[in-house]
């Protein structure tokens, strides 16, 4: 079973690339960030013809999260709970072949500090709720996605510059590093401990030619799941292509 995660970045203005790669690579589940179109908006019959079944939670020009899957797909939930005031389309969680599937995009947080982050950082405490239930129901689990959330210099092209972004800040990292040591799995690290890997590489100043990137887009396993990873990686040359997102397709292969 192949899982990828890909912010698309405009679902509707990158659905040729999007096409593109899920003809070339084949994977299972697809789960997509940043649509950025409103649910009627959403390509349902060119992913069809593509041999997808979809759910989404879209959203008009901002935010909005799918996941493709070529056998079905059983939806769970649409949005994080806990806040039911928050309008932005974040989340959403389905079980594809028995196996529980999050799906998200994490707020930016920027400019921080201020409400932004304020607003980040309440979200993250809210999947941490969540996370901490889904770990409860001792079925094989991953939550990945844009996670917005550099883990350490390590994943960071010059560590230095990122020092007061809301992807670096310490409170960030600190609120990523309690969610995985409620019993998750970075399936990535996990697989590459000592590798350079980057996800994303911004449009301006040639950073995917310099591969000046960052490691933003997550696989968080837990531990029913992480006993079946057999592989993963970064489509990286997707990143190369024409018009396409700032994000390279992730991807991990389960036994």
């Amino acid at each position: 079973m192949k899982i990828a995660t890909y912010n698309v970045n405009g679902i509707n203005g990158r659905l040729p690339v999007l096409l593109r790669w899920l003809a070339e690579t084949q994977p299972d589940v697809a789960c997509l960030q940043e649509l950025k179109a409103p649910d009627e908006k959403f390509p349902l019959e060119a992913i069809n013809n593509a041999g997808y079944h979809a759910i989404w939670h879209g959203q008009k020009s901002w935010n909005g999260v799918a996941i493709l899957a070529k056998n079905e797909i059983k939806e769970l939930r649409k949005g994080l709970p806990g806040d039911e005031e928050d309008l932005q389309s974040r989340y959403i969680e389905a079980m594809v072949d028995d196996v529980v599937i999050g799906c998200l995009y994490l707020p930016n947080g920027n400019p921080a500090p201020g409400a932004k982050l304020d607003y980040k950082m309440a979200w993250m405490e809210r999947l941490s709720k969540h996370t901490q239930k889904l770990l409860s129901f001792d079925l094989p689990t991953v939550i990945c996605g844009d996670f917005n959330v550099i883990p350490t210099d390590f994943d960071v092209y010059k560590p230095e510059r990122w020092v007061d972004d809301a992807l670096f800040r310490t409170e960030v990292k600190d609120a990523f590093h309690n969610l995985i040591a409620q019993g998750w799995t970075d399936a990535l690290r996990k697989l590459y401990p000592e590798d350079k890997i980057y996800t994303f590489w911004d449009y301006f100043r040639n950073a995917y030619g310099r591969d000046a990137g960052l490691r933003i887009d997550h696989f968080l396993l837990n531990d029913q799941l992480l006993e079946r990873l057999k592989s993963g990686g970064v489509d990286r040359q997707v990143r190369g292509w024409e018009k396409t997102s700032d994000h390279g397709p992730v991807w991990i292969e389960l036994s």
